[in-house]
């Protein structure tokens, strides 16, 4: 490792620009072709059973029905989130990989948190019914 520099090929960066394009250009087809999910105008003599939060929140409000103290390991994974790039306290890592044996409790730790995220979410969204019991 020179002048703090990860060593890297190029055909790497070249693999990462086409994707980002790629995944870019289906975004916008898929963007065009499905409608978005809105519901009718909000009216506030009828309250919708049961009230959801938008998709990307639905996790946290699974887990506060369970309980509002829930809250505080969803402030506690922000946290963490946040501190995670200086979690590795191992070697220094000398080639640029996906899920390196240095930082494998790490990445780990991460994908099992996105995975539990994700969960929560499609429970939210597709299992939850009038008064927020549990249907099929």
């Amino acid at each position: 490792m020179k002048n703090g520099f990860v060593k890297s090929s190029p055909r790497f960066f070249k693999l990462i620009s086409r994707s980002m394009y790629a995944l870019a250009a289906a975004l916008l087809l898929l963007a065009a072709v499905i409608p978005a999910p809105l519901q009718e105008q909000a009216n506030p003599a009828v309250t919708p059973n049961p009230a959801k939060s938008a998709w990307f929140l639905l996790w946290i409000q699974e887990l506060v029905s369970w309980s509002r103290f829930m809250i505080y390991p969803v402030m506690l994974l922000g946290c963490l989130f946040l501190l995670l790039p200086w979690l590795p306290v191992g070697a220094r890592i000398h080639r640029a990989s996906w899920f390196p044996r240095e930082q494998r409790a790490v990445s780990a730790i991460t994908v099992i948190l996105v995975a539990a995220i994700v969960l929560l979410t499609v429970v939210a969204m597709f299992f939850r019914g009038g008064n927020w019991s549990f249907v099929f």
